[in-house]
């Protein structure tokens, strides 16, 4: 297994972390500043950490205890930065030959014709990179990666996709730790998601695990939640199963809340496309809010909704067609999507 803890401080930013990388896709997630790049520089032998230890498929190549800190070109990890890293003077079959030297004539040919044809790069392997697509300039980088049998591959935000990440799945049987912000690709294409915030691990576990069931609110701003809300316990219910919770301008009735009494203070996160959206006549309960509408901003498919008070609703473009005449709103949060934390 490759296995990233290291500690890094520079200036007044600090990397702690410690990451396991099983073999297949491990996503890493967090804003710009979080430190993302830096580990993969430190992961590769690019940047410099100050104390832990790298372990890439269970060879250690770095260990500050010991003092062993291997060259990057001996760490038989592979990495694809965020900018373009093709020879822009040679062809994609030039590159990818540069890669193959170390084998025999014919091995080299061969090997470079079968990542060729894997990679969907045989129209193109006359070509300069400045003539090629951006999707296929990182095809043609990925190959040319893999032609050198690292242990593990490391990608920082390319705009790679799932159909690319499949294609690499199956080439490759190393671990691969992929930078993106695409949580739909996290969702269906890695094994394994990382929160990253401001140097350190937020969350960790299985990407739609992850994904579905965040642990913390910085894990929910992460990924994505677009409605935040801090809450008292007023009342809590074993029996029914049931929590009741008083945010600023609403009431909210949540799952019971095992662990918490009833005074804490605690935060509610809701999808924007969890929450529900009614015209102002519906009654129910006190998951039912009313609503100011401010704004709508419209993508493809899907109509955002910003209400006051700091709630955002999304919904499908054909129902909002049918409600966007409304003379008033009511929101719902339905129970069972609320997470708190």
């Amino acid at each position: 297994m490759t296995h990233a803890r290291v500690s890094r401080t520079a200036a007044a930013f600090t990397l702690d972390l410690d990451l396991p990388l099983p073999a297949g896709i491990t996503a890493l997630v967090g804003p710009s500043g979080a430190g993302k790049t830096l580990l993969l520089e430190i992961i590769a032998g690019f940047s410099p950490a100050d104390s832990g230890r790298i372990l890439i498929d269970d060879a250690i190549v770095f260990d500050a205890a010991s003092r062993v800190n291997l060259s990057a070109r001996h760490r038989q990890c592979a990495y694809i930065p965020a900018h373009e890293s093709l020879f822009p003077q040679m062809t994609v079959r030039q590159n990818l030959m540069f890669a193959a030297a170390r084998w025999a004539r014919l091995e080299r040919h061969k090997r470079v014709a079968e990542m060729l044809e894997r990679f969907e790069l045989a129209g193109a392997l006359e070509q300069l990179p400045r003539d090629l697509p951006p999707d296929c300039r990182l095809r043609a980088e990925i190959a040319r990666a893999l032609m050198t049998e690292p242990k593990a591959l490391l990608i920082d935000e390319r705009g790679a996709d799932e159909s690319l990440l499949h294609l690499l799945s199956s080439a490759f049987d190393g671990a691969i730790l992929l930078i993106t912000a695409d949580l739909d690709l996290c969702y269906v294409a890695a094994g394994r998601l990382a929160l990253l915030q401001s140097g350190r691990i937020v969350q960790r576990g299985a990407a739609r695990e992850v994904i579905e069931h965040p642990e913390s609110l910085d894990a929910a701003r992460l990924l994505g939640f677009a409605n935040l809300f801090p809450a008292t316990i007023s009342a809590l219910d074993p029996g029914r199963n049931q929590s009741r919770l008083e945010c600023e301008s609403f009431v909210l009735a949540a799952p019971y809340l095992k662990g918490h009494f009833k005074g804490d203070r605690v935060s509610v996160a809701i999808r924007a496309e969890d929450v529900r959206v009614h015209s102002g006549e519906v009654e129910g309960d006190v998951n039912f809010v009313p609503a100011n509408l401010l704004r709508t901003s419209g993508r493809p498919r899907l109509v955002r909704l910003e209400f006051a008070g700091g709630i955002t609703a999304q919904l499908p473009r054909e129902q909002f067609e049918r409600q966007k005449d409304n003379r008033s709103w009511q929101v719902e949060f339905p129970p069972a999507a609320l997470r708190v934390f």
